[in-house]
């Protein structure tokens, strides 16, 4: 989701603050039984569906939002929700029928225009929603969204309601998987109280999920309130949620020790080492649908100059991965090999080793590469990243150390941290990275072509190094076109062999979801996207 982007990226924003400013001492707030209280970091933006491509913002939407489709917490898989059923005969266009008795938090109805409504919003270019590319499939995209110059249509000619439970979607090409794209928040319906009073909806959202939003103090916390008449089977377990913002992840962990915190889904790297011993069995870690990058402004002429694919392949093939999982991260990450995630399974386009020698830690070869390349860009290269959770200050030193060891220089790599996730984002929008960066990617959706497409196709919405290859471009396309799942997932793996080639991000590790939670709480899980399931969460 969007991550460090998709995206799509595991963070947390933590406050600098009294504890009880920040929300983080006392009692529970919500109702008979309490709320559970956890961690989290305030979103980039505000919470529109078709505007949130970061995690922290996206726990939210998943709690107050249900869309055509949910992504199993177990298993990942696409299953129907609000859908009755999504009908196709040519792969390219679809029927949609909605199921009846769902509704808003408001009390509105959720109907075919709701989709529709809120797909339209998302994709026009002058809403400038950064999720407006997951629309790029639908017939007429290009017109309300152009490359350049001013949109000549207002809505997606390829919807069309049919009646207040079906509506019609002809896509621009033939896509296979679409359906199974649909349980991703941009695709979530929107009542009408989102275009009749905008500005008042922004300060607090309506939503059709199993929680409502009570308050959002920026900074401090956001509390959600179990919603009591919501039509779906995964009502919520417990009567509330309080997001607790922290700007330090070790403030977080120690206030779960001490009871004044029920939840904490981002564990400090310093105490991976302690964690077994301090909570038992209330620590989980598990696989997930995560894989932490550095990208490369090719934006930047000094890295995207002929020649500098050898220097960007000679950095990767400095960086000492198996001994950063194993010694600071304690094996709960695994040295990746491609740019997906081990958790998409054969099946799903996980395929190791796609990314070659140039994921191997080999320190002549890449001292050679680098050479040969013609150097880093002014003799050194800075590596940035937030440095508010994730531990990432943490890894981006030991990245550096490694590379500083190949080229037997203390100086050549160096960290350039950046207090918050926003933050940093903001700068990420505005292209002003000069060296690598942070742009690992947690998925929106359990498809080889999330990790791939929303990344590194030409303009794609989390495209933030700008990489841009026509080969790379035509085997997505022609990926997304196959009616053969088999098929289409051999073209992503020729197309993932084009970033082995350019290497225009470093694949560094897959990494695991974490969390530890309190004696207070119980029936904690994580799904597959790392996320806690909150609405099965039990307070006792």
């Amino acid at each position: 989701m969007r991550g460090a982007t998709r995206a799509k990226w595991a963070v947390w924003v933590m406050v600098v603050v009294a504890l009880a400013a920040a929300g983080c001492g006392g009692g529970r707030s919500v109702g008979k039984g309490g709320a559970v209280r956890a961690s989290w970091g305030d979103p980039q933006n505000p919470l529109e569906p078709a505007n949130t491509n970061e995690v922290q913002g996206g726990k939210v939407l998943d709690m107050i939002f249900r869309g055509l489709k949910r992504y199993d917490p177990k298993t990942g898989e696409a299953v129907d929700v609000i859908a009755d059923r999504i009908e196709t005969e040519d792969q390219q266009h679809f029927t949609v029928t909605i199921k009846d008795g769902w509704s808003f938090s408001n009390g509105e109805k959720v109907t075919a225009h709701s989709f529709v409504d809120a797909w339209n919003y998302g994709a026009a270019i002058g809403n400038e929603q950064k999720n407006a590319s997951f629309f790029q499939y639908i017939d007429g995209y290009d017109k309300v969204h152009p490359d350049s110059g001013s949109p000549s249509a207002k809505t997606l000619s390829g919807l069309a309601v049919k009646d207040d439970r079906t509506f019609t979607v002809k896509l621009n090409q033939k896509f296979s998987t679409w359906p199974d794209t649909l349980g991703y928040a941009a695709f979530s319906p929107l009542p009408k109280a989102f275009f009749d009073d905008h500005d008042g909806w922004i300060k607090k959202p309506i939503g059709n999920g199993p929680y409502t939003v009570r308050s959002y103090d920026k900074g401090t916390v956001m509390r959600l309130a179990k919603w009591d008449a919501y039509p779906g089977p995964d009502k919520a377990r417990n009567n509330g949620v309080e997001l607790r913002v922290y700007t330090d992840n070790n403030t977080a962990y120690t206030d779960l020790q001490a009871g004044n915190l029920d939840l904490a889904d981002d564990i400090p790297a310093q105490q991976l080492r302690n964690v077994k011993a301090d909570l038992g069995d209330r620590y989980i870690n598990q696989p997930a649908g995560i894989v932490q990058t550095l990208a490369f402004p090719m934006y930047d002429k000094g890295w995207s100059k002929s020649g500098m694919a050898k220097v960007r392949k000679g950095l990767s093939m400095a960086i000492n991965r198996k001994q950063i999982t194993d010694e600071i991260f304690q094996k709960t990450r695994v040295p990746a090999t491609d740019w997906t995630s081990p958790v998409l399974r054969a099946e799903g386009g996980y395929k190791p080793g796609l990314c070659g020698s140039a994921c191997s830690y080999d320190p002549a070869r890449a001292k050679r590469l680098i050479a040969e390349g013609g150097g880093l860009p002014g003799g050194k290269v800075t590596v940035t990243s937030n440095v508010d959770t994730g531990s990432h200050r943490v890894w981006m030193d030991a990245v550096c150390n490694s590379i500083n060891n190949v080229l037997d220089s203390e100086k050549a790599c160096t960290v350039n941290p950046i207090g918050t996730f926003a933050d940093f984002r903001n700068k990420l929008g505005g292209h002003q990275m000069t060296g690598p960066f942070r742009a690992g990617w947690q998925m929106d959706y359990p498809l080889i072509q999330d990790f791939l497409q929303p990344l590194y196709y030409t303009d794609a919405s989390s495209n933030d190094g700008k990489f841009s290859d026509p080969e790379f471009d035509r085997l997505v396309d022609k990926a997304n076109g196959e009616s053969d799942k088999a098929k289409a997932v051999s073209d992503f793996q020729d197309a993932e062999k084009v970033l082995a080639d350019q290497m225009p991000v470093i694949p560094l590790w897959y990494q695991n979801g974490s969390a530890g939670y309190s004696e207070s709480i119980s029936n904690v899980a994580l799904n597959q996207f790392s996320v806690p399931v909150y609405n099965e969460i039990k307070v006792n």
